[in-house]
């Protein structure tokens, strides 16, 4: 089968756009927002969606039935740690990323260029590293954070890095990155790209946003290769990532570079201020395609998911709802609690009254509060669940306002809500 024809299998249609049924209250520009459809050989995401991120082939503690049950559409893995451990080829055989840990619908894969810049530079999670101009930090391209040894080095061919577990050396290029991403199997990959912080200089971040363009080209060209060798295995979309950092030209550069290829998505990535990023989703929606969907990466708190879709972005993934129910904060309307606190020794309501996820329907705040303060592992399986449930279920209903027209009174009542008494804002 040509590459082509296989390419038929993915799609996205656009549906209700959140201009034309409702108007900004406060009479601003025109925002992108929009809702639709990705369909995929493994079934179709209704979008604006929330992906839920299994790193390793897994949600964290979470068993991949229970994330059908709380709505998930789709899971997105790492290329990176699934490489290293158990090794593509493993999952090639299986059938594939979703065959391999018994997830029947749409999946993901990112690239690893994350990877390249936490490895790189030492500073792991963090992609919104805001540095006061001027500052001693501010420009630093070759700064490593403090305590760490940079473990890749960057060329304009690939990346050498030292895996975390072992300290074995490996290599990654775009054509690596692509022939990991097809024997991992996932409907949709993202080339491989270069991700700078907020940190480096300007020049840096044009030399980066060169470098990540013409690996976006010899990704293709590869993608193109596999998908005709491979033709026996399901088409799987290749997204294009958008680079650019806080600067408008270099992010509109980027969108139009990218966007006049044929990439059948994009993902929106980078360290962003977060005061800044609906305006820089804003330029990057105005220059992609609008018929093709648009990844917002790494975010899921409520004000920046709102955001998100208000500026254009269809799908989004992060691993904070497990990651902060590891140390038991669970999501409400009225903000982030933490279970661990004494105040909930005896409180034998659910983590959220009304809330119709596994955990909330079945047990109390008392008990999961025990499960964590006796380190029982289930604990973090009961809250994770329900912090999946409430950020898949904030899109879900915001995918319906669009649609009926309430998108800015859901978000005034939800955001105005959960930040009136949040110690996050």
């Amino acid at each position: 089968m040509h590459p082509q024809s296989q390419q038929s299998s993915f799609s996205f249609t656009v549906g209700a756009r959140l201009e034309e049924t409702t108007g900004r209250p406060d009479g601003q520009a025109r925002r992108h927002g929009r809702t639709g459809v990705i369909s995929t050989p493994h079934g179709e995401i209704a979008t604006p969606a929330f992906i839920p991120v299994g790193t390793k082939a897994t949600v964290k503690s979470v068993l991949p039935e229970s994330m059908k049950d709380l709505g998930a559409q789709a899971l997105l893995a790492n290329a990176y740690h699934l490489y290293l451990q158990p090794g593509p080829d493993i999952l090639d055989e299986a059938g594939g990323l979703g065959a391999f840990m018994n997830w029947p619908g749409p999946t993901f894969t990112d690239s690893g260029g994350f990877q390249v810049m936490s490895l790189g530079s030492g500073f792991k999670k963090v992609i919104n590293m805001d540095v006061p101009s001027g500052s001693e930090a501010a420009g630093a391209d070759d700064r490593v954070a403090a305590g760490k040894e940079r473990l890749a080095h960057i060329d304009d061919d690939g990346v050498w890095f030292k895996s975390h577990l072992n300290g074995d050396r490996h290599r990654f290029s775009p054509e690596i990155s692509m022939q990991v991403q097809h024997q991992l199997g996932a409907d949709v990959m993202f080339a491989f790209d270069e991700l700078t912080t907020l940190m480096n200089s300007r020049g840096y971040q044009e030399e980066s946003l060169e470098r990540t363009r013409l690996w976006a080209e010899r990704c293709i060209v590869e993608h193109e290769r596999l998908s005709k060798e491979r033709s026996h295995r399901p088409y799987q979309a290749l997204f294009g990532v958008i680079q650019g950092a806080q600067y408008e030209d270099l992010r509109r550069k980027a969108s139009q570079d990218l966007g006049s290829m044929n990439f059948d998505g994009f993902g929106i990535g980078g360290a962003l201020e977060k005061e800044n990023l609906g305006t820089i989703l804003g330029w990057c929606s105005e220059e992609l395609p609008e018929d093709k969907p648009r990844h917002l990466l790494g975010i899921s708190e409520p004000d920046d998911l709102f955001t998100g879709i208000e500026n254009g972005a269809d799908t989004f993934d992060c691993v904070s709802p497990t990651r902060v129910a590891r140390n038991s904060a669970f999501y409400t309307p009225d903000g982030r609690w933490n279970l661990s606190n004494a105040r909930f020794r005896r409180d034998f309501s659910p983590l959220v009254e009304g809330c119709d996820c596994y955990t909330c329907t079945n047990y109390t705040r008392a008990y999961i509060h025990h499960l964590f303060k006796a380190k029982e592992m289930v604990s973090a399986t009961l809250i994770s669940i329900h912090n999946e449930r409430f950020v898949v279920r904030m899109v879900d209903d915001a995918r319906a306002a669009i649609a009926d027209g309430t998108f800015y009174d859901l978000k005034a009542e939800i955001l105005g809500r959960y930040y009136a008494s949040s110690p996050a804002r």
